[in-house]
Formats: C-alpha cells, sequence, structure tokens
C-alpha cells in the first residue's frame, strides 16, 4: 500500500514507479510516535529534517504571550508539516500532535535531491506548498469576513474534502479527533460558539457527530452554508465534490 505521502502528492503530479518506490521508502525509514499534545518541532528550534504525519492528526500554531493559542492549519494524515525547515535557520511557528500521531522525518540532504533531481516530486511538494498558502489565507478570511456559523461550516467542509482526497472518508464519515477547544483556536471563537455552532448544524441536518468521527450527511447544504469554494486546495478530486455529478456517476448512482 502507498504512503499517505504519495495519496497526498499524486494529486498534484504523476509519479513514476521509481518515484514511488522512492517516496514510499523514505515515508517508512524513520519514524516515530508521538503521544497526544506533544511538539514535533517548536517554534525558535532548526531541524535538519522535514516531518510527515502517517497517522494521526498535528496541527500547526502559535502561542502568545498570554498564553492563548493560534492554530493555522490541521494536519492530516500525508502531510508535510514543514517541508522548508531544512533551508530555514528557526521554525517560526510550532508544530504539535492533537492525537497519538506517527509522524515519519526525512533528511534535508534527502529532500535537496528530491526538490533537485526529480521534477515531479518537486512539483507536487511546490503545489502542496500552494495548498498550504489557500489554507493559511482562508483562515484569514475566517477571522476578517465570516461569521461564527459561517467558520465552522467552512473548516468541517474543508477538512472533510482533504480527508476525501486521498481516500479515508467512508461513505461520507471520517475520523477527525478535536476538541471543541482545537475548533477554537483554529476559527478565533470561543469554545462556547463553537459548541452553539456545531449544534446548529447538527439541528439543520448538515452533519453528525458521534464521538471522533463525523458525517457530512448533506454535503451540498454544509458546502451552500459555508459559501465554500474548492479551488484554493488544488486537489482534482476536490472539483468532483461528493453531490456533483461527476462524483455520482462514479458512485454509480446515475
Amino acid at each position: 500500500m502507498d504512503s499517505p505521502l504519495i495519496r497526498k502528492l499524486e494529486q498534484f503530479a504523476p509519479f513514476s514507479d521509481d518515484d514511488r518506490q522512492l517516496l514510499n521508502r523514505i515515508s517508512c525509514e524513520r519514524q516515530r510516535q508521538y503521544g497526544p499534545g506533544q511538539d514535533i518541532i517548536r517554534e525558535g528550534e532548526h531541524s535538519s529534517d522535514i516531518h510527515l504525519v502517517i497517522t494521526g492528526l498535528a496541527c500547526r500554531y502559535k502561542h502568545l504571550e498570554n498564553g492563548a493559542r493560534q492554530i493555522m492549519a490541521f494536519l492530516v494524515p500525508g502531510d508535510p508539516c514543514d517541508s522548508e525547515i531544512f533551508i530555514l535557520d528557526e521554525m517560526d511557528h510550532s508544530i504539535g500532535t492533537l492525537t497519538p500521531s506517527l509522524v515519519a522525518s526525512i533528511s534535508g540532504e534527502i529532500m535537496k535531491d528530491l526538490l533537485l533531481n526529480r521534477p515531479s516530486i518537486a512539483l507536487a511538494f511546490w503545489w502542496n506548498t500552494l495548498q498550504d498558502e489557500g489554507v493559511l489565507r482562508e483562515r484569514i478570511i475566517d477571522v476578517g469576513r465570516r461569521d461564527a456559523y459561517a467558520r465552522i461550516a467552512f473548516l468541517t467542509y474543508e477538512i472533510f474534502l482533504r480527508m476525501r482526497a486521498f481516500g479515508v472518508v467512508d461513505d461520507q464519515k471520517f475520523e477527525f479527533p478535536v476538541t471543541q477547544t482545537d475548533l477554537a483556536d483554529a476559527t478565533g471563537l470561543t469554545p462556547v460558539y463553537v459548541n452553539r455552532m456545531l449544534g446548529r448544524l447538527r439541528q439543520e441536518n448538515l452533519i453528525s457527530i458521534e464521538g471522533n468521527t463525523w458525517t457530512v450527511c448533506d454535503p451540498a447544504g454544509l458546502r451552500n452554508a459555508a459559501r465554500f469554494e474548492s479551488n484554493y486546495l488544488h486537489l482534482d478530486r476536490a472539483k468532483r465534490e461528493p453531490d456533483s455529478e461527476p462524483a455520482r456517476r462514479m458512485r454509480g448512482l446515475i
């Protein structure tokens, strides 16, 4: 089975068999298990390796002087956490786990070789960086222009599409083991507001949540509630959204 990294990056560029074998190998050679709430790398630190989420859930975040935390992005299996760190003196933010997570390390020397000598892989990492920037822009729009309801709807639909893009959504269900505090720190809301907005989305039969399992009950309705446009994710499969005609054809419904 291909590593989550391949399932993520092949959305952006086709890989040869040799590229695929190489990515699978380097994703498996150096792995470490982290517990929940552990830092993979802290702001101010330098690492000669990049890190890759294999299983679990992590996030990019910053702590403010008053102790408040701002989550800039959730990192799901297949996501490179810090693909630029090996060329920087220090991190300008932290990467931490939210759940037990298996994380692979890839040396900077290997990354340089991939970027200089493997054009398809280099192109895929480039597109991945553009997706990261797109996600960050949407978080800025959240705080600046979206109301609380749209923020929660938008983030939910975004995670749904990202999970679906590399095949971990089953019948519109996906595992998203976050707390209301995590969602608050990602959207600039309070946990109380997050709870209210999730309750509203449930009442409108757009989503259901059972433990860590989230279900998008009405993809079209959730997308409309979020006023969601998927172009910033730059995912080929994101264009075939769950209620679209191509998606229904793929599922044999029409």
